[in-house]
């Protein structure tokens, strides 16, 4: 940005603490026009020092701290474009100057960072004479001991800006042949010796105090690391005479407990690595490197020794990038001095010297070594294998998880050598793994996994043998190989697979056959999983092979061809070879890189891909036969893998053949068309009936094929794909086929010559579209409405009289049930969108329905709002509402584009939907309103508040509550965006408390956040944890998505419908812990004198139940209550009545004072088990009247009942409160036998009732509660 547009941004100050800078500007400014001078840099520089003299007092201080904050805000600004050779004349002046606003006492954070900026550029200015005057005098070395003092100031911005300004100065030093910057020794004494100084500090002050937290936090410290990080990363780096003392220091720090200061020193030692990977200072790191090796800690000290190990690793890597032979042939050396610490007792210094030696073997180990070896080279790489070897001896078996690492990036490292090298450690492994005692056996298959990859199956089955057709004694079977074979062969010899798999294959699936058609032992299912692991190989011999023009004959084609054929089980690893053959080269072609780096990787050049390609397309056009047939021999749940091996193959097919096969499919698919119409309705509609485990259709198949091969085709083949198209498609009597050729089009748009020929036929495809939109059927409406936004993608500007004329299709689509179709609509409204926003022409006489005299039209943005507007006119509410939802989409998707007025109109005339007495109109214009909410412009939205908000509250009390939850959160956004006041001020009386609930509910659960956070309860991270993800657009995270996590108790207290559990926040004086009410169903306040309230109240927080409904009792024509079916015999649901019990009567009611009633009724009640003469059992005879209660909800089935119990029974009739009305319970107790007879008629008097105060009877026998009652 130059300096001009910097001032301009000035002069328009946003923010009120930049007026007063804006001040200064023109007063500068002012004062330069009344002097005749121009301004420059030069002289906004001569102006601003000479203001700045009056703002700062010489050797005293700052006089005017917000005049000399704005002054040294511009000087910085302006200073950076200002001459060099006048800084460095001026040098005195201007130091003179700056100085008050860095030394005062009372200079602000603000002045501090502007003045350090101006100093920076000062003496970035500097020549080398300039650096030689001592720092006694006004030089640029006191300036530089000034910015030191500074980079250790308390204030976190005033010292991050000193520490880049000193890592900018010596940045850039002046011209002298030195390597480091004149000042940088300076500098590295300063910050050691403020280390230092930390350091015992620290020791100190940890002796003093025990405190944790005060260890923990030693700023002192951690600022004088970032000091000596900020010198560190300077071009030139630390000075070369101090890295020995700086080493010493560093690790010293690292020794501490405190990970904050551990991590800072490595971060020191990171940018010093850094600074010499270039080779200007490259020369300072063998002395580093030596003096790191002489600090070399203790055998056993397992607080310095990782991290020691950690900065030798950091350093070599380095140092591999400066000189790769040099470091490469240190390495055996190297090994053998990290390899000794596998042996310590301690965990932490093995898992730091596995992982050194990893990185070792990772950048120390050249590809030019690998590719082209010398004869030292090889000596090299041999004795890192011996070393390597020598770990998996006893002494290291304590570390053998960790040496296994080590094994694995060895054969990593050597690849393809290690097959000669490494023999003897794949042995090695391997018998242990095959050990039945090992207990590593998942690392040494990670182990024998990399080797597999580096030096192929054959070298690793040459010493490892399956063993599996003649095991021979001693030599144990080892079929385990098999798994880590499949998933770690890659890029080797696939006439290895033919050799050794092929014929194992064939021997065990021989010995399947032989077993018949008996019944299968364990012997015989071990043999198919082996024929099925082995072909399970096949796809990762097929990756890449190395001599797949040699391997890959008539002979294999043929075998594979009659596998497919015959064995079904097989058929997915074999295609999937098939493929992978054909991708694996086509990947290789289209990587970006050098020759070298391509066969350092693969071993196989791009000439060699495209060779193996030109071979699999001479046997491409016998396998896709196959596979045709394979494919219609398929279930259509299984055919997926067939048709990418298809496509696969179709990708280098020749054209030719190409065109012969596209002939046969289409001959064959016409004619089953012409079968299928010749068919009877019921032949039909038997297919249609069929069950998932039969084939489908001949049509579907081939129809499927044609698709497949359609990206293919040449151009003179689309005017025959567009016939059979349009043949299709007007079929109704088949939605499916008619799906799969709605899918045709967007297929074709994937591929240029599709592409092309979707522009050229357009017309015949707007056509084929308007022609067939009476018969596309249901399931194929998602491709139908891709197949619309294929056509519209490919419009010429001249014809967008299709938009209008599917624009109608288009949007009663967003009204779909089927998600991916709305979807679809959604998007291909956007679509038109952006065509019509293009621009273009628009024949209103080429629209269906349409006058021939209509005008012509410029396409444009407020046009296409203008159309589908049209639909808000329309007869039925389903059609309104989709107009709406439409316009919803739209305007979210182009509100910035749109002039002002439009959307002014568009709002207010859609605001009046919520008006509506259609609540499928206001729900589609609910979510227009949160739309505009959410997305529009304040200036827009807040003028409408008035209509918007009485209208959004008034359905906030429909009566069914369909849109509470969404009214709600609709307002919480407005308050969210526009403040309380201005909602509330257009808010109704009767609303008010709607909004009261929102404030109340946020500022509590504001509080409740920071109380935790206080407490320690609530982790920041977990508060930021992002939400991307969580819809598939913007659109719908803008309608669905809430920004605050307390929506989800907006959902859960606005769903009247379910219980809710709400907790007292007193904690209980005994227990000390929470008490919960469960309230009844329907906002059914509970009555706390009830006798029955105890069982409400709980200290565990309720479980919620699903409520049982109400059953009118079953009564015969007298009236009497019938138990039971019509035979006489009672059912579950009968039983289930008679156990809903009163819960005052009735002890067990699940609260803690129920249980205990319980166990005292059933100890001591009068049904009690007692214990007469002898100890015998006694059983009571006497009946309990207040027994076995069934529910009834009408009080007309009690008034029907008679008079008088003839076996002199009694009816006990209770009235109770339950889930807001009143049941009566009615008991039934008679004769010896206990037979049910007819009931007695007693009516209820709700004023003779102790818990029927303030109870009304209305109509239906029900009861409701007066306001007393409830009270």
């Amino acid at each position: 940005m130059s300096l001009e547009e910097k001032l301009d941004k000035i002069r328009s100050p946003k923010l009120q603490n930049q007026r007063e800078t804006a001040i200064v500007l023109s007063a500068v400014e002012d004062t330069l026009k009344e002097q005749h001078h121009d301004q420059t840099p030069t002289g906004y520089l001569a102006a601003l020092l000479a203001l700045l003299s009056q703002a700062n007092v010489p050797y005293k201080g700052v006089k005017n701290n917000d005049l000399a904050s704005s002054v040294v805000y511009l000087l910085d600004l302006v200073i950076r474009h200002v001459p060099a050779a006048l800084l460095r004349s001026k040098f005195s002046q201007i130091l003179t100057c700056i100085a008050p606003s860095l030394t005062g006492e009372d200079a602000t954070a603000p002045l501090l960072r502007s003045s350090i900026g101006s100093l920076e550029s000062l003496l970035v200015a500097q020549d080398g004479a300039a650096w030689t005057l001592p720092q006694t005098e006004i030089s640029p070395r006191r300036a530089v001991a000034g910015l030191l003092a500074l980079a250790s100031d308390q204030r976190p911005k005033v010292r991050k800006r000193a520490q880049d300004a000193i890592t900018h100065i010596l940045q850039h030093p002046p011209p002298t042949p030195s390597l480091d910057h004149p000042v940088a020794d300076m500098c590295a004494e300063t910050a050691m010796r403020t280390l230092s100084d930390a350091l015992v500090a620290s020791g100190a002050s940890k002796r003093k105090s025990k405190d944790a937290m005060q260890e923990r936090s030693q700023p002192g410290l951690i600022h004088a690391l970032h000091l000596v990080k900020a010198i560190s990363s300077a071009s030139g780096g630390w000075p070369s005479r101090k890295i020995e003392p700086l080493c010493e220091v560093l690790m010293g720090v690292s020794r501490s407990n405190n990970e904050y200061l551990t991590m800072a020193a490595f971060e020191v030692f990171e940018v010093m690595f850094q600074g010499m990977a270039d080779q200007f200072s490259s020369s300072k790191l063998p002395r580093l490197m030596e003096a790191l090796s002489e600090l070399k800690p203790s055998q056993n000290d397992s607080q310095l020794l990782p991290p020691w190990i950690a900065v030798i690793s950091r350093g070599y890597d380095v140092s591999a990038q400066i000189d790769p032979e040099g470091t490469f042939h240190k390495l055996p050396e190297l090994f053998g001095k990290v390899s000794e610490f596998l042996s310590s007792a301690s965990h932490e210094i093995r898992v730091s010297a596995s992982e050194c030696l990893i990185s070792f073997l990772v950048n120390c180990v050249p590809d030019s070594v690998i590719a082209e070896p010398s004869i030292i080279d090889e000596k090299t790489l041999g004795k890192v294998a011996r070393s390597t070897q020598d770990l998996l001896n006893v002494r290291f078996q304590a570390a053998w998880m960790e040496v296994f690492n080590v094994e694995a990036a060895l054969f990593e490292a050597l690849r393809w050598r290690a097959i000669p090298l490494a023999r003897s450690i794949l042995t090695t492994i391997g018998e242990l793994r095959a050990s039945d005692s090992f207990n590593g056996k998942k690392e040494a298959d990670m182990v024998i996994g990399k080797a597999i990859q580096s030096m192929g199956p054959e070298a690793v089955l040459g010493m490892l043998p399956l063993n599996l057709v003649r095991s021979q004694k001693g030599q144990p079977g080892r079929a385990w190989l098999l798994p880590l074979l499949r998933d770690n062969v890659i890029n080797t010899n696939l006439a290895h697979f033919r050799s050794e798999f092929v014929p194992l294959s064939e021997t065990m699936y021989q010995r399947v056959i032989d077993h018949g058609e008996s019944e299968k032992t364990m012997e015989v299912k071990i043999f198919e999983t082996i024929v099925h692991q082995t072909w399970a190989l096949f796809p990762g011999y097929a990756n890449l092979p190395l001599d797949l023009v040699q391997a890959f004959d008539q002979e294999f084609a043929e075998l594979l061809s009659n596998l497919l054929y015959s064995q079904p089980e097989l058929r997915p690893d074999i295609c999937r070879g098939l493929q992978t053959l054909v991708e694996s080269s086509q990947e290789l072609l289209a990587v970006d890189a050098e020759e070298h780096e391509i066969l350092m990787r693969s071993r196989v050049t791009k000439s060699s891909a495209q060779s193996n390609l030109d071979h699999l397309a001479s046997f491409s056009g016998n396998l896709l036969a196959v596979l045709f047939n394979v494919y219609t021999q398929t279930l259509p749940q299984f055919r997926g893998y067939i048709l990418q091996c298809i496509n696969a193959y179709l990708s280098i097919t020749k054209e030719k053949e190409l065109l012969e096969t596209f002939v046969r499919v289409t001959e064959m698919l016409e004619n089953a068309l012409v079968e299928t119409a010749t068919q009877p309705q019921s032949t039909k509609q038997h297919s249609k009936e069929s069950s998932s485990n039969q084939m489908p259709p001949t049509t579907h198949t081939l129809m499927d094929l044609v698709i497949t091969l359609s990206i293919y085709l040449p151009l003179a083949t689309f005017a025959q794909l567009f016939t059979l198209t349009s043949r299709i498609l007007p079929l109704t009597d088949d939605p499916q086929l008619q799906k799969k050729a709605y899918k045709l089009l967007p297929r074709l748009a994937t591929s240029d010559n599709g592409a092309l020929a979707l522009g050229n036929r357009n017309r015949d495809l707007q056509s084929l579209f308007l022609s067939s939109a009476a018969t596309a059927s249901p399931p194929a409406r998602r491709d139908r409405l891709l197949s619309l936004a294929t056509a519209v993608d490919h419009l010429a500007s001249s014809d967008l009289h299709f938009i209008p004329s599917i624009l109608s299709e288009a949007v009663i689509a967003t009204k779909e049930v089927n998600e991916k179709a709305r979807s679809a609509a959604f998007d291909l409204l956007v679509l038109m969108g952006r065509k019509m926003e293009a621009g273009g022409t628009i024949e209103q006489s080429r629209i269906p329905h349409m006058d021939s005299a209509a005008p012509t039209v410029e396409a444009s943005l407020e046009e296409f709002f203008t159309m589908v507007s049209a639909g808000l006119v329309g007869e039925t509410p389903h059609m309104v509402s989709a107009s709406i939802t439409a316009l919803t989409r739209i305007l979210y998707e182009f509100h910035r584009k749109l002039p002002h007025n439009v959307v002014e109109d568009l709002v207010s005339t859609l605001s009046l939907f919520l008006t509506s007495n259609n609540r499928e109109i206001v729900r589609s214009c609910l979510g227009f309103t949160k739309v505009i909410v959410v997305s529009l412009p304040t200036e827009v939205v807040l003028p409408r508040l008035e209509a918007l908000v009485p209208g959004l509250l008034g359905w906030s009390k429909e009566h069914k509550s369909r849109f509470r939850a969404k009214v709600k959160h609709i307002v919480e956004r407005m308050i969210r965006r526009f403040g309380i006041q201005e909602v509330e001020r257009w808010c109704p009386e009767d609303g008010k408390k709607l909004v009261q609930n929102i404030r109340k509910t946020k500022e509590r659960k504001k509080r409740k956040r920071s109380e935790a956070a206080e407490e320690g309860l609530v982790d920041d991270e977990e508060r930021k944890i992002s939400r991307k993800g969580r819809f598939e657009s913007e659109y719908e995270e803008a309608i669905y998505d809430s920004d605050d996590d307390e929506e989800s108790d907006v959902a859960s207290n606005d769903d009247d419908r379910a219980p809710k559990a709400k907790m007292n926040t007193q904690k209980a004086a005994t227990t000390g812990r929470g008490t919960y009410i469960t309230e009844l169903p329907d906002d059914e306040p509970l009555d706390l004198l009830s006798a029955s309230a105890l069982s409400h109240i709980s200290t565990s927080k309720p479980v919620q139940f699903k409520t049982r409904s109400k059953t009118k009792a079953k009564v015969d024509l007298d009236g009497k209550l019938v138990f039971g079916n019509a035979n006489g015999k009672r059912n579950a649901d009968d039983d289930a009545d008679q156990m809903a019990v009163d819960p005052e009567e009735e002890p067990g009611d699940g609260t803690l004072e129920g249980g205990i009633n319980a166990y005292v009724e059933a100890i001591r009640g009068r049904d009690a088990v007692q214990r007469g003469r002898g100890g015998r059992l006694k059983f009571s005879n006497k009946r309990n009247r207040g027994g076995d209660e069934m529910e009834v909800d009408e009080v007309e089935a009690v008034e029907n009942r008679t008079q008088k119990n003839t076996r002199g029974s009694f009816v006990k009739a209770r009235g109770h409160e339950s889930n807001g009305s009143t049941r009566r319970s009615m008991t039934d107790r008679g004769g010896r036998d206990g037979a049910r007879n007819s009931l007695v008629k007693k009516r209820f008097d709700p004023k003779t009732q102790r818990k029927g105060l303030g109870v009304q009877k209305v109509k239906g026998g029900r009861v409701e509660k007066t306001s007393a009652s409830r009270r």
